[in-house]
């Protein structure tokens, strides 16, 4: 009996030590569930979206003081202006600090800007503010450039902004405020008279600077275009061995 107890007991005490022997089997973490993706009803309602689709509805405004030709009429326009080339810098800086770059926002914010540029381009041409040969080769080369990009990406190449269209955007957008307020200003520093300033001359000297940059711009678009879509060819093809 003494012995069979014994035998039964030692059984018993080493079962757990041969369990803990065993080997351990790994721990399995939780799956990460990525976060729904957005519709783009709930993309539209964020708020650098919310800035853009409020730059669109200022197109309608800008062009309606600037039609009405008066010196109060054009300040007002070229303020409006201002604002929506503020909030065109605005809403690309939130939409990357809050972490909400959409696709609508990605269609909508290049487009709003190409709008009230070229809106307020056209309507200035028969003020007399504006050559027509202007507005024409700036409606040209942004047509081409979007058509380059919608290409590129189509082809999974991205293409992006060079230094030379982010100075002609600079040119384009203070020439075109003095070109929207029209009216030869009276400037004077701390009592010093500095007389008066034809700002229309002004402006239109800043639109040919942001031309010629453009046409730069535009150039080094077409050849990263070329260089990307050479490089991607020549990944795609498989290499033969050599024998």
């Amino acid at each position: 009996m003494n012995a069979a107890h014994a035998t039964d007991t030692d059984h018993a005490t080493n079962a757990p030590r041969e369990r803990a022997k065993g080997p351990r089997l790994p721990k399995l973490k939780a799956p990460k569930l990525k976060p729904p993706k957005k519709s783009i009803r709930d993309d539209a309602f964020n708020i650098p979206n919310l800035l853009t689709f409020a730059r669109v509805l200022m197109i309608p405004i800008c062009l309606w003081y600037l039609d009405q030709g008066t010196p109060e009429g054009c300040y007002w326009s070229a303020a409006i202006f201002t604002v929506a080339a503020i909030t065109d810098a605005l809403d690309g800086f939130l939409a990357r600090r809050m972490g909400v770059v959409s696709v609508l926002g990605k269609f909508l914010d290049p487009l709003a800007d190409k709008l009230i540029v070229m809106s307020c381009m056209i309507w200035l041409v028969p003020m007399g503010r504006l050559p027509a040969w202007v507005t024409a080769l700036v409606v040209a080369r942004e047509i081409c450039v979007t058509g380059l990009r919608s290409v590129a990406a189509s082809e999974g190449v991205v293409i992006a902004a060079g230094q030379e269209g982010k100075i002609k955007t600079a040119f384009q957008m203070i020439g075109l405020v003095a070109l929207l307020v029209g009216y030869p200003q009276h400037f004077s520093y701390a009592g010093i008279d500095l007389g008066v300033c034809d700002v229309v001359r002004v402006g239109q000297i800043l639109v040919y600077l942001s031309l010629a940059f453009s046409v730069l711009s535009a150039a080094q678009y077409a050849a990263l275009f070329v260089l990307a879509v050479d490089a991607k060819d020549k990944v795609a093809v498989p290499q033969k061995p050599p024998a």
